[in-house]
């Protein structure tokens, strides 16, 4: 299944394919960002099977290039599936997770369906 874009909790998302390259490098983000500036969306949706093992090491620095780029071009970033086996290997993973999921710019969620009731938290403004 190739990229797509659709509406999603009201949003327009631009949602990667499960199957293609790991997305690894700040590259690769300024990559999918290029193609959500282009459409004009808003919000990237990258599943966890499209990210290396390297990306849940923060001590690498690959997760925060990686989201840096989303940050700086204003680009929502939600990374969706199952963490749970990497968050419970690293405190400071856990940490980074419960930080970044208390705002609106990057989320870590488990499903598309915790993402759709997020964005339309985000847009009746009680988050």
């Amino acid at each position: 299944m190739p990229d797509r874009s659709y509406e999603l909790g009201g949003v327009h998302v631009l949602e990667c394919a499960t199957e293609g390259p790991k997305l690894q490098h700040s590259r690769d983000a300024t990559d999918v960002i290029a193609r959500a500036l282009k459409q004009r969306i808003p919000w990237v949706v990258i599943p966890v099977a499209r990210l290396g093992d390297d990306f849940f090491r923060l001590r690498t620095g690959g997760a925060g290039d990686f989201i840096q780029k989303f940050v700086n071009y204003r680009i929502h970033l939600a990374i969706v599936g199952d963490i749970s086996g990497y968050v419970e290997a690293s405190t400071a993973l856990r940490d980074f997770v419960r930080e970044a999921n208390r705002g609106d710019q990057v989320l870590f969620l488990a499903s598309v369906e915790e993402l759709v009731a997020r964005l339309k938290q985000f847009r009746s403004g009680s988050n």
